[in-house]
Order: structure tokens, then C-alpha cells, then sequence
């Protein structure tokens, strides 16, 4: 639970600085045990605007590699909605693992940060 508490601090001191627009909205992610779940967030007018997670993956791949196909999922969902600019809200944690392989395959797939 000391984690869980570290981290949602860390995702308060980020989400301070960090505003999604219409035209720029903020990519958050959230990690479980098993899953991978991005949203892209208007926060002036307090609406999802594309969501994906890896529940929607059916492939039999390791967790990082189901963490890239959702990247790629939602830079695809968000280019078909017309947002091609996002600002990435890592949700508190390290830029490493999943979070990095998300980024990645979304930045790969299209998407500007």
C-alpha cells in the first residue's frame, strides 16, 4: 500500500503542471497487475475522448509487448477521432517498462508529444 501512496502523490505533483486541451489532450496511463489502460482526457470540458487498454489485445504476448500494441491502439483511435498532439501523463510512474513501451509504440504509430 506504501507504493500505492508514493505514487499517488507523484500522480498529483505531475497532474499540477499537466492540462489536456480539445487540441492537445493528456494521454494517461494506468497500470494494473495484469493490464495497461490509456485515455486521452479533455480536462477543460472533463471528458474521455478515446480510450484503449489491453483487454482489447487478444494476442498471447508478454506484458510489454501488450503494453505496446495499446499504444499503437489508441494513436490509431485518436488519429481516426483527429487528434494527432497529446501531453503524456505517465500517472506516477517511471518511465520504464510498460509506460515506456506505451510511448513508444504510440509515438511510432503517429502520435506527436
Amino acid at each position: 500500500m506504501a507504493q500505492d501512496k508514493a505514487r499517488k502523490l507523484r500522480h498529483h505533483r505531475v497532474r499540477a503542471k499537466i492540462i489536456g486541451t480539445a487540441q492537445k489532450p493528456r494521454m494517461n496511463v494506468f497500470r494494473s497487475l495484469n493490464h495497461v489502460y490509456v485515455q486521452l482526457i479533455d480536462d477543460a470540458a472533463g471528458k474521455t475522448l478515446v480510450a484503449a487498454s489491453s483487454k482489447e489485445v487478444s494476442q498471447k504476448i508478454k506484458k510489454t509487448g501488450k503494453a505496446a500494441a495499446v499504444g499503437k491502439l489508441a494513436a490509431e483511435k485518436a488519429l481516426a477521432a483527429g487528434i494527432n498532439q497529446v501531453t503524456f501523463d505517465r500517472g506516477g510512474y517511471k518511465y520504464h517498462g510498460r509506460v515506456k513501451s506505451l510511448a513508444e509504440a504510440a509515438r511510432a504509430a503517429g502520435l506527436k508529444f
